[in-house]
This record gives structure tokens, sequence and C-alpha cells, in this order.
């Protein structure tokens, strides 16, 4: 007699045979385009997807800056950051037309509610004695570097939003006050990895 263990793995071996023959490599970029949600074609160096890959570019950053921190404090928040930016990444690759069905099947989008996360962080940072000396020229510790990268990507994103907004093809300013404060965020950050390692 089979098991349930054994007829659960009998029943994914075809999907896993499937998943294994299939590539990233799917050519469907080949001519220049890519996909936005719902399957919508766009050149690759459209507004929207200049939005978003540069945000994804953000992400990868602050990525950078979370597997190099020696703080639990940086580290915790900033993968919950990296988990909002998911949530901003699927609403700049959905276009203006595709946003009711996009909220309509439960995708989250950005709210004054992911800023204000970011604007308690800054408060609790500015509460503490945090020195500025030498912020003007990054690289006083590799963490504190890795997290200026980030900020710096981050106004990059902000810019490439901006564009989209004054471009007519984004319809939640939200975003772009996000990646204000976020920028804002990443640069206390820095400030406060290079207190504490002056205090060592």
């Amino acid at each position: 007699m089979l098991t349930h263990k054994t007829r659960r793995a009998l029943a994914l071996r075809p999907l896993r045979r499937n998943l294994a023959a299939m590539s990233i490599a799917t050519r469907t970029g080949d001519n220049g385009t890519t996909g936005l949600m719902y399957n919508r074609r766009v050149s690759k160096c459209h507004p929207r997807v200049e939005a978003y890959g540069t945000v994804d570019e953000l992400n990868a950053a602050i990525g950078l800056a979370r597997a190099s921190a020696q703080q639990e404090f940086v580290r915790d928040n900033l993968l919950i950051i990296q988990k909002d930016l998911v949530t901003l990444m699927g609403e700049l690759a959905t276009g203006t037309e595709d946003l009711p069905r996009y909220a309509k099947d439960g995708f989250t989008l950005v709210s004054s509610a992911l800023t204000a996360k970011l604007d308690q962080l800054v408060a609790e940072i500015e509460a503490q004695s945090i020195t500025f000396k030498g912020w003007a020229t990054p690289g006083a510790t590799l963490n504190s570097a890795a997290l200026d990268v980030a900020r710096t990507v981050c106004r990059r994103a902000e810019r490439r939003v901006c564009a989209l907004h004054e471009a007519g093809q984004l319809q939640n300013s939200e975003i772009i006050i996000y990646l204000n404060r976020l920028a804002d965020l990443l640069w206390l950050f820095a400030r406060w990895v290079e207190t504490k390692a002056e205090a060592k």
C-alpha cells in the first residue's frame, strides 16, 4: 500500500519534470520588449520599465547593505523595507489601465501606511545622538558605504518614478513620497552605523 507521502511524491513528479525543463531564458525579450502585469508588452526602455527596474536595483543594493550589516536593528528593518519594495515594484509594473484589475485581484497598493513606517524609523534614529561628521565622503565603514550606495540608487528610482508621473503614467503619488522618505532613512542608517563604529 502506498503511503500518503509516496502518493504525493508521485503526483508531483510531472510538475517537477516540467519545472526542470523550463529555462530562465524565455527569449520573449529578444526583440527588446518586456512584459508588464497582465501580459502587456512594452519596450525595455519604456519609462515604466525604467522606474520599476531601478527599484529592483534599489532592492538589490539594500540586500547588499543588509548582508554587510553587523547590527540586528539595521538588518531587520532593511528586510522589512525590501518586502515593501516588492509591493511597490508590483504596482509600478502594472499599467494604469490595469490597476483596477490589479487591486481587484487582491494585490496590495502602496499606501501612506508604508511611508508611516519609514517616518517612525526616521524619528527613532533622529532621537539618538548621531554624528554627521564626514557624511559627504561615504566609506567610513563597509556597511555605511553600502547604505550610501543604496541611498543614491533610491534617489535615482525616485527620479524615474517622477518622470513616470510627469508623463501621466503614475496614478499613485504616494510612491514618490515613499521613495523620498526611504532615501532620507538610508542616509540616516548610514550615519547611525558610522556613529556606532566610532563608539567602539
